[in-house]
């Protein structure tokens, strides 16, 4: 084949491909997973009707927690990133005190709620987020009370989610980054087997850990 042809022929080739791999450089990744680890704040309850002679306190330990995410970017729109995502927060053990027999000495939960997460200056190194969604919880109780002999509740209960969400995304190497994130898994109150006089809870989680987009 003459030289003039085979240049001919390889040109057009180059410039499709070099288009292409512009193209890849330039738009978002679909896809985005993260793990980060943390703990999970549960505010003190007032318990009533214990037969004491005051209002004792419900307390909540702060034990170790940790979400996983999956997103999938849906629309990109003046730099605001549109991504339908799975948050999924675990936390396996809460140690729980109060003045008076009858509560589980721990609990655990579960939480997954499908949401829309909105990345502000996505195509930037550093994106703020803030997230909305609901979806399903699983609380676990242990078998044993807190003071002595077994858990006279349930083992277990389900209950509906509502999820708040803010965070912030920082992309240290191509397609690697940091994530800090801050949730409210707004669930049920939990089984405690004492009258809180409340019918829903907050369950807020703090993490940090990493991203990877793809």
């Amino acid at each position: 084949m003459p030289a003039k042809r085979l240049l001919g022929c390889l040109v057009p080739v180059l410039l499709l491909a070099s288009s292409a791999w512009a193209q890849m450089q330039y738009f978002l990744p679909v896809n985005d997973i993260s793990a980060t680890v943390g703990t999970e704040f549960v505010s003190t309850q007032t318990v009533y009707n214990t037969g004491l002679s005051f209002n004792p306190s419900l307390h909540f330990a702060r034990p170790w927690a940790f979400a996983f995410n999956y997103s999938r970017l849906l629309k990109t729109a003046k730099g605001i990133g549109i991504r339908a995502e799975l948050p999924v927060g675990i936390y396996p053990r809460m140690d729980l005190n109060l003045a008076a027999h009858g509560i589980p000495n721990d609990i655990g939960a579960l939480f997954a709620t499908p949401s829309v997460r909105a990345n502000f200056f996505a195509n930037a190194s550093v994106s703020p987020w803030v997230s909305a969604g609901g979806g399903y919880g699983r609380f676990r109780y242990a078998h044993s009370d807190e003071f002595y002999g077994l858990n006279t509740g349930p083992s277990g209960s389900n209950t509906g989610v509502i999820q708040f969400g803010a965070g912030l995304d920082v992309w240290f190497w191509d397609r690697w980054g940091f994530r800090g994130e801050a949730r409210d898994f707004y669930s049920g109150e939990p089984s405690y087997n004492v009258d809180t006089n409340r019918t829903r809870q907050h369950n807020y989680y703090v993490g940090v850990g990493f991203i990877h987009r793809f």
